[in-house]
């Protein structure tokens, strides 16, 4: 199983929203050159970010990205499923029907990582950054 690259980097983003002072924003251009990423390619995942509820844009000179919900209500399910949308992983294609075992099994599995992901939680990484980095996480 693989994540899009879009995943990847609007988790990363989303870290980067979470270690910038409380209520302060940051410009697509300053998130797009932190991940070496086009502005144009961020602008299409914030979007999706923000369309889920996950960050608000300000617009003009002094506007830019940050948090609309609290940070310790963002876990990385959020994220994942802003920008892979809510399809399962798996569909069992030869057997038609409710029956079919194999698809049960990966249904189960699937409930299980989205139980871990949603317990876990953006900021604790990003507090763990800020660690690694000399700071206090913010």
């Amino acid at each position: 199983m693989k994540y899009s690259n879009a995943t990847n980097y609007a988790l990363h983003t989303m870290v980067q929203l979470i270690r910038l002072p409380r209520d302060a924003s940051i410009g697509v251009q300053e998130l797009a050159k932190a991940q070496q990423l086009s502005p144009t390619y961020l602008s299409k995942i914030l979007t999706k970010l923000t369309k889920a509820g996950l960050i608000e844009s300000t617009p003009g000179a002094k506007g830019g990205y940050r948090l609309a919900r609290g940070e310790r209500d963002i876990s990385f399910f959020d994220v994942i499923q802003a920008i892979e949308g809510e399809s399962h992983l798996f569909d069992c294609t030869l057997h038609r029907h409710e029956g079919c075992l194999i698809q049960k099994v990966m249904r189960d599995a699937e409930a299980n990582m989205k139980q871990e992901l949603q317990e876990q939680l953006l900021v604790d990484i990003a507090e763990q950054a800020g660690q690694h980095q000399g700071g206090d996480g913010k």
